[in-house]
């Protein structure tokens, strides 16, 4: 077997083997670490010298296996007799390195985990991300850069697709170069196999790390060139919660989380800080995906709007590409590849992009699991040329920063009341006020309604005087709130000192953009259409949002009246011939 391709054949074609004793999602576990132990020379002929053999691997190597519980595996495949044919079909191909160049074998290791994790309807998509989406995140963030001599990070690291893609992409700019890649897995098995196609492509042990990137950063205080993520949408980080909000509340922005904390359900913005502090004060580029909601996601001063504030505000948000639908194994939703740099081109700065690439796809002869689309390479090269192009157009907008930042207000309307002390009304009452003064209330005329406050506070102070009660302004309130009803007809309910009171039913909440004058906008957008309403006391609340799909609405043609009139004429005549069938019956 001299071909690269042919190997991979070869290898995938050991999986037969299991069918029926394992499920196919299940292939992977044990033909990944096979190879590997085929590629380190340590597999025997006989099953009875494997214990050994595994002795005398590296620390790392054990580690893989490890994670893969591969004795486990070894004792499954011994208990239904597969494991000496296992062992007779791995011993069939060469792996060793004075065969297979360390490039080569990178390129087979990874080409088998993608087909297992595509294979595998069950658990796809749970940490491998398809590789035309990884190729485009590459070629966005490496642009006419090779790589060579940089570093790359992943934070969430999965399988390592991420990584391995990026490599290869640099290999193709440059044989000769060297990409150093970092990355953190929390899934034992995805480390497992991240870290074996790391090794295997001549990376150091230390290149890939176990663990929670959150809580255990393996790479703390590490600046990289390039990074690139798929992190899992919607991942809850209950449990983590006591050591991210102690490192926001206790070092701030010299820690990782300073600009503030997502909703607990939903880590997403969570990875994106941890990306951004290991930018290079030289230049960064990152990118990553990530689905609608960290685009809107919290109100103004929520912990999501302070972080769009802040990458907003330092201008590291470069572009928003949205991605077309069903591309992932393990969901259909729209997702949407953020493109972030702390080293703008002059054109770019102050600016975002937002380029609609939904369209930008093909159906699958065959779907995988939720992955009914793809994303072709002539499609892939027109993304990166609108995106290379900086221009607005039909699939593009070029957005200034502040445009997605906005002032929350607090809109109040008069609250009207209607007063009227019915039999009912004074029988719940009584327990709300003494009983002198339920006696004097009942003196009053139940039948009187009154629609103004002033008329009913006359009448009020008349009762009491009669009767030789005291009124203070606490009882007088008392009174109003208790039997007073809101009336659209009655007139405005004032204070003590004649300030309109608001109405809370009819509370509402304006979001103003943050550029141009706010009285202005409001005497423009609300008192034309509520001339009593007004803007309650307190500083607006900042915000930030982005709302993507707004800039690319295109509402629906107006049709003309004669359209319309020629479509009820239509329907005129279908409905007589449909009665004149019916007659004929």
């Amino acid at each position: 077997m001299s071909g690269f391709q042919e190997k991979v054949n070869f290898i995938w074609s050991i999986a037969e083997l299991l069918r029926g004793d394992y499920k196919a999602s299940e292939y992977g576990k044990v033909v990944l670490p096979f190879t590997v132990l085929r590629r380190c020379g340590a597999l025997p002929k006989s099953p009875s010298d494997l214990p050994l053999q595994l002795k005398k691997l590296p620390a790392e190597y054990r580690e893989i296996l490890d994670c893969f519980r591969f004795r486990n595996t070894l004792g499954r495949l011994q208990k239904a007799g597969l494991l000496a044919l296992v062992l007779e079909r791995f011993a069939r191909i060469d792996l060793d390195a004075r065969s297979v160049s360390t490039v080569e074998m990178g390129y087979i290791f990874e080409e088998l985990i993608r087909r297992f994790s595509e294979h595998s309807n069950e658990t796809a998509g749970e940490h491998f991300t398809p590789r035309e989406i990884v190729r485009l995140m590459v070629r966005l963030v490496f642009q006419e850069d090779s790589g060579h001599g940089k570093s790359l990070y992943d934070p969430a690291c999965g399988t390592g697709g991420m990584l391995a893609v990026a490599e290869e992409y640099a290999l193709e700019r440059d044989p000769e170069a060297h990409l150093e890649v970092a990355g953190q897995e929390l899934n034992p098995e995805s480390y497992a196999i991240c870290k074996a196609d790391a090794l295997l492509r001549g990376h150091g042990p230390g290149a890939i790390a176990l663990g929670n990137s959150f809580t255990h950063d393996a790479f703390a205080g590490c600046k990289f060139d390039y990074m690139l993520s798929n992190p899992p949408f919607g991942v809850d980080w209950r449990k983590v919660e006591k050591q991210i909000r102690g490192e926001h509340d206790q070092l701030g922005f010299r820690g990782r989380f300073g600009a503030g904390l997502p909703r607990v359900n939903d880590g997403s913005l969570l990875f994106l800080q941890q990306m951004l502090s290991k930018m290079k004060p030289e230049g960064t580029r990152i990118a990553v995906v990530l689905n609608g909601s960290p685009l809107f996601a919290g109100d103004a001063g929520s912990g999501e709007s302070e972080i769009r504030r802040w990458i907003l505000e330092n201008d590291w948000l470069e572009a928003i590409i949205a991605l077309p639908d069903q591309l992932f194994y393990n969901t259909g939703l729209f997702t949407y590849l953020w493109l972030l740099t702390n080293r703008k081109s002059a054109e770019r700065q102050g600016k975002v992009q937002l380029i609609n690439a939904v369209a930008f796809f093909e159906k699958m002869s065959r779907s995988l699991g939720a992955k009914r689309h793809q994303i072709p390479a002539a499609q892939m090269d027109r993304i990166c040329d609108i995106h290379r192009g900086f221009a607005d157009g039909p699939h593009s907008r070029i957005v200034a920063n502040q445009e997605f930042s906005y002032r929350r207000i607090t809109v109040d309307r008069p609250l009207r009341l209607r007063f009227c002390l019915s039999p009912g009304r004074l029988a719940a009452a009584r327990s709300k006020f003494a009983s002198q003064v339920i006696d004097i209330l009942e003196g009053m005329d139940s039948q009187a309604v009154y629609d103004d406050q002033v008329a009913f506070d006359v009448a009020l102070a008349a009762a009491f005087s009669r009767s030789g009660g005291k009124l203070g302004r606490t009882l007088a309130r008392r009174i109003r709130e208790v039997f007073g009803e809101q009336c659209d007809a009655a007139s405005v309910y004032c204070d003590a000192k004649g300030r309109p009171q608001p109405d809370p039913d009819l509370r509402d909440y304006e979001d103003v953009p943050l550029d141009g004058d706010l009285q202005a906008w409001f005497a423009s957008e609300v008192l034309c259409h509520a001339p009593e309403a007004w803007i309650a006391p307190g500083e607006p609340r900042l915000g930030c949002a982005i709302p993507f799909v707004r800039y690319f609405f295109e509402p629906d043609p107006v049709r003309s009246l004669g359209e319309i009139d020629r479509e009820i004429r239509d329907l005129e005549s279908e409905v007589r011939a449909s009665l004149q069938q019916l007659g004929a019956l």
